[in-house]
């Protein structure tokens, strides 16, 4: 394989040889993306973050990726007729809010589980909150969506 001179490092080209061990894995995942496989996508990207927990790109990748993994196979008309159907559950609007962020209503699936975050209660509540923690960084932190949401959700906490 390729070796950086470790001695190198800050010269130049050769530095930012230096800062892509993942480029492999990062496009390894989106060819996985590309042919479907979500679930090596998934692998790959975690296997950047086993080594680099806050590398943005694959954050990111994996968020993403497994959100695809989550609203694959579902029946969108059958999912928001049961979110509609059970505000109460918790399921139901963590399944519709996947749906609503995949198919581009981004503020529709805040709302939905800010909402949900509110009306809920321990490990319901939790499961609500985790799920839009994962949601905004799907978008990315610095989405005013994302912030706006953000604040909503601190309100509806505390």
């Amino acid at each position: 394989g390729l070796t950086v001179d470790a001695g190198a490092e800050g010269a130049g080209p050769a530095a930012h040889q230096a800062v892509g061990p993942y480029d492999a894995l990062l496009e390894a995942a989106a060819s996985a993306l590309d042919a479907g496989d979500l679930a090596g996508a998934v692998q790959a990207y975690k296997n950047v973050l086993a080594d680099d927990p806050e590398h943005p790109e694959a954050k990111l990748g994996l968020a993403q990726a497994e959100l695809l993994g989550r609203v694959q196979g579902m029946d969108p008309q059958a999912v928001r007729k049961n979110a509609a159907d059970n505000p109460a559950d918790v399921a139901a609007q963590i399944a519709a809010a996947d749906l609503d962020l995949v198919g581009g209503h981004v503020q529709d699936a805040f709302g939905r589980l800010v909402e949900t975050v509110r009306r809920t209660f321990g490990d319901d509540r939790d499961a609500a909150r985790l799920r839009l923690l994962e949601l905004f960084e799907v978008i990315g932190p610095e989405d005013p969506r994302v912030i706006a949401a953000r604040q909503a959700l601190a309100r509806v906490l505390f």
